[in-house]
């Protein structure tokens, strides 16, 4: 065989496999010398993410180590912002374009620690991510838009040593970020993992601004730079236990700190004021902040299968962490003289234990049903404070800005109960039902100055999921949801103490009222917790070489939707004047609705007409349509809180034939839109959009080299926001910078 046939032939093996479910070669009985007979061999596929989707009772995307390691990132936000209907904004994670409060972040299946950030969690100690669009039974339904679960690192079944390092740039310095997993399995059934992860950054934002305040009457423009840099350091060890073939110990611990710091400086100059307004003269301020944040939890499970119908889960958990900061803003008049000299420092600290169990039974020959039961404690100790320089005196002197609020001490108590059952029904071989419900209560007890309260919602959710295939042995799937999920008001909503915009004085001679656009804020602790009653219909159908194509549709209408309400002037304790104030309300309801399309597969699966079968290249897209209307408040663009009207993701991969390289992309796109706030008040959201791309490169069986960039041609992102029948604005702007990196991996 000439040898260009036979590397056809070896490229071509693989593509063969990876078409095949499964295949299942038995040789003829012939007798052997020796009268030995070959035995009849199976080759399974090992399954892929795409199969274990289709198996799932309920709508789950998985993500495994492929999608993980694909760009080489050193942050889990980064791999997320790739997936469809996800996207990141200001570090938190949107799911269907809304919020972060409305999507439920899990780690290992509980509920991610206080102040716990995607950037702490390095996809290296990251053996899979989930997501669920619609709540189930077993998980807490605080997941209005969805849920992420962030599944860490099990013990391997064989030996692992890995070892990665890498240099990323963004701006001014590179920094670096190093990891390394080791795994085995030590005697009998005892095994370990240990990924440890080191990591820096570095970076820097330039921003500009333009305000019209005072009705018109003052002009202001800023031009500003920030820098924030730090390191961090975490690990997520886990032993697991098998004790026997039906009994299993696992304790799982993850760990993370790091320190911060933030310097920057911007320039305000008064383009233009009048008489009636006081107006500070221009002026060049400077402000820094550092800090430490850490967080560690250890959690234990057990199992025990007692026999083949029944089986137990209990698991325990503690946790602990905080913050420490101190921030300084100096403020000079453009001659050179003190302006503000403000100082602020804090700590808090938060503690939690957790206890949850729950027991699985067959019953008859189609039913599964499922009960259990979850108990949270977590406290919060908290202490912050701010003080200033006043030199509307002629000696001055460091003083409270809010005096009697200061540095007094707030401590707040979260109870989380639970209670559900679940029936995993297998009708017959087209039809399969999940039906559960779920009881969940939160109760919350807050002490400190002003901030004493006791708060407690109670939530029923019930839940029903339906999975259809019209032909019991083909590739199509119907799945619908119909559910009920809450969204719970969190502490600092309910504190009733206040923040105050100290772009005017409180206190003093000049104790100035603020602006609409410029208001203090207050917490409520009224606030009742959001209902969502949710149906999502989607049809799936799954491509005999592992591909896959699904169009869906959702709508959930909430009721006492948390939004904060019209800025209102009012005499307050903590100024000498009146006050704009603003806090947050439960308006009636609300509703969204989309369309959910995904694509992606072997180019030579989806379009046969322009590719071969053979070819290495994968692609994939994903486009999200949304639409919203908030009923208190008046159109045309009453949508929800920064739901886009649509998001396009888009990308590929290619294998190359001549050399052992990798390479790919991925773009996100998303429109500019408006939002109408409130009955005077409406913000745009300008338009985003990001270019990620990675080389990779097999050294040798043991290293592999990658080089990628995240954030390539993105345009000024920013906010605009703007008070009806007034000529007053606030335009922010900033220019995002991509990242650059070169990573290598040297496996053991």
């Amino acid at each position: 065989m000439k040898t260009p046939a036979l590397a056809s032939l070896l490229l071509l093996c693989p593509a063969l496999v990876l078409a095949q479910q499964e295949v299942d070669r038995a040789q003829p009985a012939t007798p052997m010398p020796g009268n030995q007979q070959l035995e009849r061999v199976s080759v399974t596929r090992q399954q892929t993410e795409t199969d274990l989707r289709r198996r799932e009772p309920v709508a789950k995307q998985l993500y495994g180590r492929d999608e993980l390691d694909k760009y080489g990132d050193s942050q889990l936000s980064d791999v997320l912002k790739r997936l469809p209907g996800i996207n990141v904004s200001g570090g938190q994670l949107r799911m269907r374009g809304l919020g972060g409060a409305y999507t439920q972040i899990l780690v290992n299946g509980e509920p991610a620690p206080p102040g716990f950030s995607l950037d702490n969690l390095n996809p290296a100690q990251v053996e899979r991510l989930e997501v669920t669009k619609a709540p189930t039974a077993d998980q807490s339904a605080q997941a209005i838009a969805g849920t992420l679960n962030i599944i860490l690192k099990d013990a391997p079944r064989v030996v692992q040593k890995d070892m990665r390092l890498g240099l990323a740039y963004a701006s001014e310095k590179p920094v670096i970020n190093a990891g390394f997993t080791y795994g085995d399995r030590v005697v009998g059934g005892l095994g370990f993992v240990l990924p440890i992860s080191f990591y820096q950054w570095n970076n820097v934002n330039e921003t500009d601004s333009e305000r019209v305040r005072d009705s018109g009457h003052t002009h202001l423009k800023s031009e500003g730079r920030d820098r924030g840099f730090g390191r961090g350091f975490n690990m997520s060890p886990r032993l697991n236990w098998k004790l026997n073939d039906d009994e299993s110990l696992t304790l799982q611990g993850f760990f993370v700190q790091n320190r911060f710091r933030n310097e920057g400086w911007n320039n305000t100059e008064v383009l233009a004021s009048d008489a009636s307004s006081v107006v500070p003269p221009s002026l060049r301020d400077t402000s820094r902040n550092r800090g430490t944040f850490s967080a560690q939890r250890l959690n234990v499970q057990y199992n025990n299968r007692f026999d083949e119908d029944r089986r137990i889960e209990l698991r325990a958990g503690v946790g602990s962490g905080g913050a420490d900061f101190n921030s300084d803003f100096y403020g000079r008049n453009t001659d050179g003289t003190p302006a503000i000299d403000r100082f602020t420092s804090g700590h808090n600290r938060n503690r939690n234990a957790t206890l949850s169990g729950k027991y699985s039974q067959y019953a008859g020959e189609s039913h599964t049903i499922t009960t259990g039961g979850e108990l949270e404690r977590r406290t919060r100790d908290e202490t912050r404070g701010t003080q200033q320089l006043d030199y509307s005196q002629s000696n001055p002197k460091l003083e409270d800005l809010l005096p009697g609020v200061e540095g007094q001490p707030f401590n707040a108590t979260i109870t989380r109960s639970a209670i559900y059952v679940q029936d995993e029904w297998e009708i017959n071989n087209q039809w399969s039902a999940y039906a559960g419900v779920r009881h969940e209560q939160i109760k919350t007890a807050s002490n400190g100055d002003g901030s004493n309260f006791d708060s407690t919602s109670k939530v029923t959710t019930p839940l029903l999921h339906v999975n259809y295939k019209p032909d019991p042995k083909g590739r199509d799937l119907i799945r619908a949801s119909l559910t009920r999920s809450y969204k719970a008001a969190d502490v600092q909503q309910l504190i009733a103490r206040p923040t105050v915009n100290t772009d005017y004085d409180v206190r003093g001679p000049n104790a100035r009222v603020n602006t609409v656009l410029g208001p203090d804020r207050v917490g409520n602790p009224q606030l009742k917790p959001e209902l969502a009653t949710g149906l999502d219909v989607a049809w799936e159908t799954y491509l005999p070489a592992g591909g896959l194509f699904s169009v869906g549709v959702f709508q959930r209408r909430i009721t006492d939707l948390i939004r904060t309400d019209q800025p209102r002037l009012m005499a307050v304790p903590w100024a000498d004047t009146q006050r704009y104030v603003i806090t947050q309300v439960n308006l009636s309801k609300a509703t969204t609705q989309g369309l959910e399309l995904e694509v992606k597969g072997r180019a030579g699966e989806l379009f046969p007409s322009l590719f071969d079968v053979a070819t290495a290249l994968n692609l994939r897209a994903s486009l999200n349509v949304y639409r919203s209307k908030v009923a208190d408040i008046p159109g045309p663009d009453n949508r929800l809180e920064g739901q886009q009207p649509w998001q396009l993701n888009f990308g590929a991969d290619y294998r190359l034939k001549s050399l052992p390289i990798n390479m790919g992309f991925s773009a996100q796109i998303a429109p500019e839109f408006d939002v109408q706030q409130s009955l005077i008040q409406s913000q745009t959201s300008l338009a985003a959009r990001s270019l990620d791309a990675f080389a990779a490169m097999q050294l040798s069986k043991e290293d592999s080299v990658r080089v990628s960039v995240n954030g390539l041609f993105q345009p000024k992102q920013g906010t605009r926001v703007v008070i009806a029948n007034s000529p007053d604005y606030n335009l922010s702007e900033r220019q995002p910078v991509p990242w650059w990196a070169v990573n290598w991996e040297h496996k053991f």
